[in-house]
């Protein structure tokens, strides 16, 4: 079946075809001429602005996110956009330059940069002022010529707030709107019942099932821990709201408002009837809960480690089924790449030595708990039930977590003797973007860079005058499962020995047909039950005994914890060293790897609140519902505990070189996560960059370069296909087909193994042959090598938790194909251990058997050949059969890079790249 793009919000936009035919042809140019004359936006003059005083990067800091800064568009600009193409001002702008760099790289110099980034210095040169407002006497907002980006200053703290949240509404309006009903669960009432919009508010809001008091909570639980620090962020957030309702009423009244707002009805585009809903803060922690849910909570799927671990035991008894089943979990896997690399161990989660209070279930006893009940109209359709299957089945995998990446060398080892950084995190591509860009200066605040739309108060990515900061998505487990043992009926349960009722959390949502969204008219109810031990998220038999699965993550209720940390990252009296900005990223409780460089220092330090276990825990599997299993001192009422303290966290300063791909942090540091193991994605940048580091004299294209070169790179060509060709050559090739298709992936290796096109623009892939043979050829090899042994229900068990492939062109991760990231989950680690164990060749914390020919080299061999002529006899067709964004056959498109639509603009396809979305590339000259 050809595989779909997920389509969200108003991805019914796309093609002017949607629209009905009173929209089409002349009758748009009818319309718009109706609508151009609006009031105008808030005065904007093209005036000076003060050179920056307090930049000590020397303009030697740069960063870019595409598509662009303006994620805005008024029905007229939508209407032109769907029918004739264009583009609103700043829109798209960062796409090409950003898209560019796939090809440009290679003559990449320091000189050369900006013209695949932007200059990310303090303010605005004179003469590129494009506009400035002023929503309120105590603030300016500047926009520059090139890219439209906000730039903010302040004379007092709340009118600097006021104007990010002013600036933030100006640029991302709509996608906040969108966000803060994901969040609530509401997004099908908002903006229409696509089976793909119903998937996506069911996913988060299992995770995340808030009441309104529930939101409220945490604000006041959050400002009031947090002292004078609390009470500054209760009130900045305060101001960036009000900003953000200013803008809200003056685009009303000045009908510039985004006109999706038009197209899902919620206004008339000839009268103006109907509302925009003010902001509150309550939205904001609403948003945080997608955000963090997406990006900052590692761990969970213990169920799925227990069926899985069942399932091994069934099939090879206990003892030996715990073997195997823990030589592909890889929890600490000796030859996995680490970002801290210098021995340093950070023991956390490991495995203990005596399990206690492990809760397995009953073979076949395990069934997922329902969350939507009583489908009408479309809500009933196929389409709409496999959705909700989809979004269950991701919101409780822990392999959806993951993307960003950060390149850092000290300057012991840079040309200039500073250090260097190129990073960014890896968010996805959307239109708008979920990120957006801005510059905010005012007292106590002084930081440029990337924050999520609606929570952009803080920069959240960027930098300040002296110090640049990125993450990367950690993932180590926060996440734990309880059984909880039923009494009296389904919904109670024992808590400290007490029969307690289950918390009901509903959402009852319903849509009808708009011009953005024809579905038809349908509704469901959303229903969880919580526990003080979680919501519940499957129903089970213990040892005969009724148990509701719930999962406790160490973040619920505490989505607005991590402000103070953003706070004091954007504070310049606060961070002014390594240690200053460990301390800061101290504070914030989702699960992040945190990289800093200054003029003379690198740092890193990983966050998040990770609970100390009872002694005998296994964090891997679920445990009793009893107060010895739970966490140390946890509090029920707040979801509080004892954590591990920061100096239990991996973390370093000034080590030669720190990489980060989502990959181990450090020794004895467990991994979440599975695939963490010999072969990983962060191995890309770890080659590359120690090569640099060795040759000394790095430079900033020097480890650009090196990060695109990453970027194309199929981490299966470059690291396990030279062994799997080995093995084949071991003896001649005899037959032709076979022969033709080792000579095409042999000159794909000798290449360098990238997915690159001949030539920029050229959509068409260099050694496309080999590409097409290896996509084809990789689930079939690892299928034919592991499931005669493993059995069919243990193989089906294992790549329930970890998928065997993670191509550009597959439908994987948050955001579905076309989405850039890849190669974050798959076999890659267990074929290259396995594959070397054929072939006599030394394994650190190898499988516990030999898979491939059952260990035979030419039974391996004869597997590996049969399956590779089967590949290579699959045309492109076949291997890439088309999706809504491409045609069957085109391997370039499969693997293209989409701007996802959440609103009403669409943008055009750039060549794949596996790199941040949001990246800075710095450098800094001189210190405070």
């Amino acid at each position: 079946m050809p595989r779909r793009t997920p389509r969200t919000v108003l991805d019914r936009l796309r093609t002017p075809r949607r629209f009905p035919k009173f929209l089409k042809s002349a009758s748009v140019c009818v319309l718009i001429a109706g609508l151009l004359s609006p009031l105008s936006q808030a005065a904007a003059t093209a005036a000076p602005s003060a050179a920056a005083t307090n930049d000590y990067c020397g303009g030697q800091c740069s960063d870019i996110l595409p598509p662009g800064e303006n994620g805005n568009a008024t029905l007229v600009e939508i209407l032109l956009n769907q029918a004739f193409g264009t583009q609103p001002g700043h829109a798209e702008d960062q796409l090409a330059p950003y898209g560019n760099l796939a090809k440009g790289y290679s003559g990449l110099t320091d000189a050369k940069i900006n013209d695949f980034f932007n200059d990310a210095s303090f303010g605005v040169p004179s003469g590129q002022v494009a506009s400035t407002v002023k929503p309120r006497s105590d603030v300016t907002i500047v926009r520059d010529k090139k890219t439209g980006v906000p730039h903010i200053t302040g004379t007092t703290r709340y009118g600097t707030e006021f104007g990010a949240g002013y600036a933030a509404a100006q640029d991302r309006l709509w996608l906040m709107d969108v966000f803060r009903h994901v969040g609530r669960g509401q997004l099908t009432s908002f903006a229409g019942g696509a089976p793909s919009n119903q998937g996506l508010e069911q996913e988060f809001w299992r995770n995340a099932p808030y009441t309104e008091a529930d939101l409220q909570a945490q604000i006041d639980n959050a400002t009031a821990q947090a002292g004078e620090r609390g009470k500054q962020a209760l009130a900045d957030a305060n101001a960036y709201v009000a900003g953000i309702n200013a803008y809200i009423d003056a685009s009303d009244s000045g009908r510039y408002f985004p006109g999706e707002y038009v197209l899902t009805g919620h206004k008339d585009s000839i009268t103006n009837a109907g509302t925009i809903d003010h902001f509150k803060l309550t939205d904001l922690v609403a948003l945080a809960s997608v955000i963090g849910a997406l990006f900052g909570s590692g761990g969970g799927g213990e169920v799925n480690n227990a069926l899985s671990l069942l399932a091994a035991q069934s099939k090879y008894g206990v003892a030996e089924g715990t073997k195997v089943w823990e030589s592909f979990r890889q929890r600490n896997d000796p030859e996995a790449v680490l970002t801290v690399h210098d021995g340093e161990s950070f023991p956390y989660a490991v495995k203990p030595d005596d399990a206690q209070g492990e809760a397995l279930p009953d073979a076949g006893s395990v069934t997922r708990e329902p969350l939507v009940y009583d489908r009408t109209g479309s809500a009933g359709t196929a389409a709409a039930t496999g959705a909700s299957t989809k979004a269950a089945r991701s919101s409780v995998s822990s392999a959806k977590r993951g993307m960003s990446n950060a390149l850092v060398v000290s300057g012991k080892h840079t040309a200039s003797g500073h250090p260097i950084a190129v990073f960014g995190p890896q968010t996805g591509y959307f239109a708008p973007q979920l990120l957006m860009l801005q510059e905010i200066q005012g007292p106590g605040l002084s930081a440029r860079g990337a924050s999520f739309a609606g929570l952009s108060m803080y920069v959240e990515l960027g930098r300040g005058q002296d110090y640049s900061w990125s993450a990367t998505t950690s993932g180590q487990d926060i996440i734990d499962t309880y059984a909880v043992e039923l009494c009296q009926d389904d919904y109670h349960y024992l808590y400290h020995g007490t029969c307690t009722a289950m918390d009901k959390v509903e959402r009852t949502n319903s849509w009808k047909p708009t011009v953005a969204d024809g579905t038809a008219a349908g509704s469901y109810r959303m229903q969880v039950y919580r526990t003080k031990y979680g919501p519940v998220e499957y129903r089970a038999t213990v040892g005969g005994k009724k148990v509701a699965y719930t999962t406790l993550r160490s973040s619920f209720m505490h989505e607005a914890d991590s402000i103070i940390g953003f706070q004091m990252l954007n504070d310049p009296d606060y961070v002014k060293s390594p240690q200053t900005f460990q301390s800061a990223v101290q504070h914030i409780n989702y699960t992040f790897n945190w990289f800093y460089a200054d003029s003379s220092h690198t740092a890193y330090y990983n966050s998040g609140d990770n609970p100390v276990r009872a002694t005998g825990v296994d964090a891997d599997f679920p445990v009793w519902a009893q107060p010895a299993y739970e966490w140390r001192n946890w509090d029920a009422a707040t979801n509080t505990a004892q954590y591990t303290p920061a100096s239990a966290h991996p973390n370093s300063v000034d080590q030669d070189y720190y990489i980060s791909w989502n990959n181990k942090q450090a020794k004895d540091y467990a991994a979440a996560p599975w695939g963490e193991g010999s072969v990983h994605r962060g191995n890309l940048l770890e080659d590359r960059v120690k090569k640099l580091v060795s040759a000394g004299g790095v430079t900033r294209s020097a480890l650009v370069k090196a990060m695109a070169d990453a970027a194309l790179a199929d981490l299966r060509a470059e690291d396990v296909l030279p062994k799997l060709l080995k093995v084949i050559n071991s003896s001649t090739v005899t037959d032709p087909a076979a022969a033709a298709a080792v000579s095409k992936l042999s000159a794909w290796v000798t290449a360098g193994a990238k997915r690159t096109e001949t030539s920029a623009g050229s959509h068409t892939y260099a050694d496309a042959d080999a590409i097409r043979i290896l996509d084809a050829w990789w689930p079939l090899l690892v299928k034919a090598e592991f499931e005669p042994v493993l059995g069919s229900d243990l193989y089906a068990a294992f790549t329930g938790s970890i998928p065997v492939d993670e191509a550009p062109s597959a439908g994987h991760g948050p955001t579905g194909s076309h989405a850039g990231s890849s190669f974050q989950y798959g076999w890659w680690s267990y074929v290259d251990k396995d594959i070397r164990a054929v072939l006599g060749e030394s394994v650190q914390g190898g499988l516990t058997q030999k898979y491939c020919g059952s260990g035979s080299l030419g039974a391996c061999r004869d597997a590996l050949i049969s399956t590779l002529k089967e590949a290579a006899g699959k045309t492109a067709a076949q291997v890439y059969p088309g999706d809504d964004q491409c045609s069957a056959g085109d391997q370039w498109c499969a693997d293209s890079i989409v701007q996802r639509t959440l609103g009403g603009i669409k943008h055009g396809k750039i060549s794949w790249q596996n790199r941040p979305t949001y990246q800075q590339v710095v450098e800094y000259t001189s210190h405070r």
